[in-house]
């Protein structure tokens, strides 16, 4: 799967969290020659903001993350930076 298609998946999976702002970044190009690129998975970095996060530690945040990408997270994505929060009043 091409890194385009993979953001774009990303987006599709994260939208069962009713994110405000969603900011997907590829990383991938920084890290070539990196074990986990051999295998195929991307570096990326997510900005998102839901209400979905209002009164859940950082900790849930990411697993929420985490269980809403699914398979994703064991194939196209090798590292995922997360900064999530909810959104400004």
């Amino acid at each position: 799967m091409t890194t385009d298609a993979t953001v774009e998946r990303m987006r599709q999976q994260l939208a069962a969290l009713n994110p405000v702002t969603l900011t997907i970044r590829d990383d991938s190009r920084h890290h070539a020659g990196h074990a986990g690129a051999a295998g195929g998975g991307g570096h990326y970095q997510l900005t998102i903001a839901s209400e979905a996060f209002r009164g859940v530690s950082t900790l849930a945040r990411h697993r929420m993350i985490h269980e809403a990408l699914g398979p994703l997270m064991h194939g196209e994505i090798h590292a995922l930076s997360i900064k999530a929060s909810t959104p400004l009043p």
